[in-house]
């Protein structure tokens, strides 16, 4: 269906087999690679990542850098994540395939900022924004309970220059849903709108369905017919 994709479940490997794990008994994984990220994705891998809370956590991080200007913003977007059951972490670079700057998991409903790139008080909330957007798709889809996202924005009001860089950087299958992140990765408040509207449960009033959408909504009793 054009309005939806399956979250991809990781499949368990034997890195991921066997009981919980501590902080001294991790998984052995290759980092910087897919099979490092599904260890942080579940939890299995814990070593380096820590738990947003504020600003403060990332500043402290980098004491030499001004997260000020920043800080009304990505605490309004904190507050609606948390509101929704979205947790957000700092993670070390080495559960990160190179070049990826942050993740959104839609099963575990978490998203993981690479430390490497949080340096930048702009490229922090352009991952923010960005991983967060697929927050509010998630939530767009009925529940954020669910492995299902949906795009908010008809395919048609995204501006092109995102959908070209979108094309050019992800399979044609995730466009649709990567080209309106790009989106909101760039546009100030756009996501933390989007979030806010999720955490007052007014997704479907502030931002119309797409048919498609609208009629799984409907088929799966989200909102009446």
């Amino acid at each position: 269906m054009k309005s939806f994709i399956l979250a991809m479940l990781l499949a368990a490997s034997p890195a991921f087999a066997g009981g919980p794990v501590t902080r001294n008994q991790q998984p052995k994984v290759e980092f910087f690679t897919m099979d490092a990220m599904g260890c942080m994705l579940l939890q299995e891998c814990t070593d380096g990542i820590e738990e947003v809370f504020s600003i403060h956590d990332i500043g402290d991080q980098y004491p030499n850098r001004d997260y000020n200007i920043v800080a009304d913003e990505f605490h309004a977007m904190l507050v609606a994540l948390n509101q929704v059951g979205v947790k957000v972490f700092l993670a070390d670079k080495k559960y990160f395939p190179t070049m990826h700057r942050g993740v959104y998991h839609t099963v575990g409903n978490n998203f993981f900022l690479n430390k490497k790139y949080m340096d930048d008080p702009a490229t922090l909330m352009m991952v923010m924004r960005h991983e967060g957007w697929h927050a509010a798709q998630d939530c767009m889809a009925g529940t954020i309970e669910n492995s299902m996202i949906a795009i908010i924005k008809p395919e048609e009001e995204v501006p092109m220059i995102w959908r070209v860089m979108a094309e050019r950087t992800y399979p044609e299958s995730a466009v649709p849903w990567e080209a309106e992140a790009g989106w909101a990765g760039r546009t100030e408040k756009m996501t933390m709108e989007a979030l806010q509207s999720c955490a007052r449960g007014t997704m479907w009033t502030d931002y119309e369905p797409t048919p498609m959408t609208r009629e799984w909504l409907e088929e799966n009793n989200y909102i009446a017919k």
